[in-house]
This record gives C-alpha cells, structure tokens and sequence, in this order.
C-alpha cells in the first residue's frame, strides 16, 4: 500500500510539472499576439475623438451643448450628462441617453433640456433654453464605448448678464456750490459694463466719477456721477449717459437734461386787455397759480380765472379792490398784487367834449344877437333921418317868422353828455 502512494504522487508531481511547463510553453508563445492586441486597442482609443467646445451665452437665451464621438468604430452603449454649477458645486449625474429609452433625467427633471442629438451617430448634443445664471459652469459628456470603455469631455458654459440701466435726477436747487447733478446706473452687469457721460460742450463746468461694485454671483454695479455748480445758465442742458459692454448688442445712450430747481422769482402781473391779466413768473418746476381778492370771494359770475390770467367780466365798482396772484411750487412761494378801481362817471374826455359844446352854444347865441340887433335898428331909426314909409304887414309877419326859424336853430345846439366807466389799476409785487 505504502509503494502505491508512492507511485501515485510521483505520477501526480510530473503531471503537474508537465502541465506547468506546457502552460509556460503557450504563455510564451502568445505573449506577442496579447501585446499585439493591446497596442491595437490602444491605437483605437488614441485614434477616437471627442468634439465639444465651450458656450457662451446672454442670460435667459438658449445654448447649445455639442457633444459627439469621431473616428470610432466602437460600439455606443450609454450617453451620460454631468454638471458642476453655481446652483450645484458639486459635480452629478443629471441625464442619460439609452439607445431604447432615449433621454431619461437623474434626481429630478429640468424641461429647458432637450436632447437633439442623434444615438446612432454617436451624437449627445443638448439644446439648453431660458439659461439663467445659476446655470453657469462646467458640463461633461461621457460616451460609453464597447471595448474601449468611458470617453469624456468638458464643456464651460459662461453666460452673459445685461444690466439694468437708469438715470437718476439728484434734483440740485439753486447755488453757488458744486452738488451732485444726477448719477447713471448699469446695475448686475456681467461682464462690468462700461459707462460714461457726454456733456455736449459744458467741459470744466461739470465732472464725473465712475465706482464699480462686485457681487458674489459674478455681476457687477457701475455707477457714473455727474458733478457742476447748480446756475441758471446750466439749467435745461441737454447730455447723455452712454453704456457699452460684451453683455449688450450694442451701446445703449440715456438721454438727460439738467434740472436746476428754484422757486418762483419776483411776480409780475401784465396787462393784457383792459380787463384782462396774467400773473408771470420765473420757476423749476413750473409755478402754480392761485387768484384771491383781499377780504372778498372771487365771483364766478364777474370775474374769470383760467391758471395764471385773471379777466373781469364786468367793469363796476363792485370789482373795486386788491387782487393777488400766488406763484408757487415744492421750493416756494412768491406773490404779486393788482389793485383795481372802477369810476362810473363822466371822464375827463367827456368833459371836454361838453367844453366845447358850451363855447359853441355861447358863440351861436352871440352871433343871433347881433343879427336881432342890426334888424330892429332898421325898424327903428334915429330923429336925425328923414321919415321912412312903415312896413307893410306882409313884411313885418315874415320878419317874425324868420325870428322864430333863428331861436328854433339856436336851440338844436343843446348839450348833451352821457355816463362811462373807467377802470384804473396799480399793479405790484411782493
């Protein structure tokens, strides 16, 4: 028993010497076909390529993720989306792309992505709308390719933010210091917007700053002020804030006119008609106008006021009295003052007229008197002269008729006088 034990591990040691040896021998000889092999798939993964290329996009537009495999004939198994953003900073699986269930979201669902590529060319293109910047960031394709394995690439994603832009009025009033006239904004621009001022011909008058703000989410604030002593001879100029930037198609100009702010200066009341006025004044911004009467209600019915133009609808003495005219606004108040009285009577003008009709009454009545005298001297001569034939009835009648047709004509020349109004006016200010 002991000599067939020993028989049987001898047998069991060669046969396992010759089998090691034999294992040796087919190792050795297809060692060159295995390095062979492996240089061949390496040639075919180095010869593979992926294309992509980074985005650039304007905030809330659309951009296209372009992903896909070249110069492979390995076959495609599974297409995967991953994203590293400002929302998520750490990198996650967020789409895959199946060649029977097509495009399936990971850990939640985003509708702005649309897959547009096409599986069987190996093509993972995503188009991504309504891109917001919390969206900016890497984004990495991943083919899975039989038998050369994973093949990925990165995809930068940088987006471009317009700012909100304004111009804001400081509203200087009037002085002799330099004040802040206005200020222009470009606010949560990305990249930083650049902003300026034209000032149209008004060199060292006035001058600018420009301040930037930086935020944590990439955007930036760029303020512009504008700068010059508040006159009246710069009031109402006209100049322009200009903003440019990569983030705008082109430049963007904000017009603006200068407002130097005063209340009213001094108050004149001017004539229009002869019952008709208007309250003038200076202001910025324009005065309000308010007509009172001094003790007394303004009636409707007797006067007008339309804004700054007072008309008096009847021209009596129960206009008589002190108006004023109040010019204001948010700076201040100014009065003017008009004193009206109306005189119903005879002017001088009409007394004139009946100067002169008096004086040619009295002329008239001169003259008939001398006529009426020349005539009785005829009827009644001296005792010097000879007698003279009386006469006759017939001419005594037509000298009486005559005498009577004289006092008729010398009584049309009556006086006649008739009554006006007039109207006298002060005006003042205050």
């Amino acid at each position: 028993m002991g000599e067939w034990m020993e028989l049987l591990l001898s047998f069991v040691f060669l046969w396992a010497t010759a089998a090691i040896s034999h294992a040796t021998l087919f190792f050795r000889d297809n060692l060159f076909l295995l390095l062979i092999s492996a240089l061949l798939l390496t040639r075919e993964a180095d010869a593979l390529q992926v294309i992509s290329g980074s985005v650039t996009v304007v905030q809330g537009g659309t951009a296209i993720l372009s992903c896909h495999v070249i110069d492979t004939n390995d076959d495609l198994t599974q297409i995967t989306w991953q994203r590293r953003t400002r929302e998520k900073p750490h990198s996650d699986n967020f789409l895959t792309i199946l060649p029977r269930d097509g495009a399936q979201f990971v850990n939640g669902g985003d509708d702005r992505f649309k897959y547009i590529g096409n599986f069987n060319d190996k093509n993972g293109t995503l188009q991504f709308s309504n891109v917001a910047l919390k969206d900016e960031g890497s984004y990495t394709c991943i083919f899975t390719l039989f038998p050369s394995g994973n093949q990925k690439t990165e995809i930068p994603l940088n987006l471009l933010v317009r700012p909100f832009t304004n111009v804001k009025d400081n509203l200087p009033t009037l002085g002799t210091e330099e004040v802040l006239f206005a200020t222009c904004t470009a606010a949560g621009s990305k990249p930083p917007a650049e902003v300026r001022w034209l000032t149209d011909g008004l060199g060292e008058k006035v001058r600018t700053t420009t301040n930037s703000t930086q935020y944590d989410n990439g955007t930036t604030t760029t303020v512009s002020s504008l700068f010059g002593v508040p006159t009246r001879e710069i009031n109402s100029h006209q100049v322009q804030c200009v903003i440019s930037g990569d983030s705008l198609s082109k430049e963007e100009t904000l017009p603006f006119t200068i407002q130097i702010y005063f209340s009213p200066t001094e108050v004149n009341i001017r004539v229009i008609t002869e019952d008709s006025f208007e309250c003038v004044t200076e202001a910025n911004p324009s005065a309000n106008f308010t007509w009172s009467r001094s003790g007394q209600t303004l009636l409707q019915s007797s006067i007008k006021v339309d804004g700054a133009e007072l008309q008096l609808l009847s021209l009596t003495s129960d206009q008589n009295g002190l108006y004023q005219c109040e010019a204001s606004n948010a700076y201040g108040t100014k009065h003017g003052q008009l004193y009206v009285h109306v005189a119903s009577g005879a002017c001088s003008a009409v007394w004139a007229l009946v100067g002169v009709l008096f004086f040619l009454n009295v002329a008239v009545a001169a003259v008939w008197y001398l006529d009426k005298s020349k005539q009785l001297q005829r009827c009644f001569p001296s005792h010097g002269d000879g007698p003279r034939d009386p006469p006759s009835p017939r001419s005594a009648g037509d000298d009486q008729r005559r005498e009577q047709e004289q006092l008729q004509e010398g009584a049309r020349l009556t006086l006649q006088c008739f009554t006006v109004s007039c109207i006298t006016f002060h005006l003042g200010e205050r």
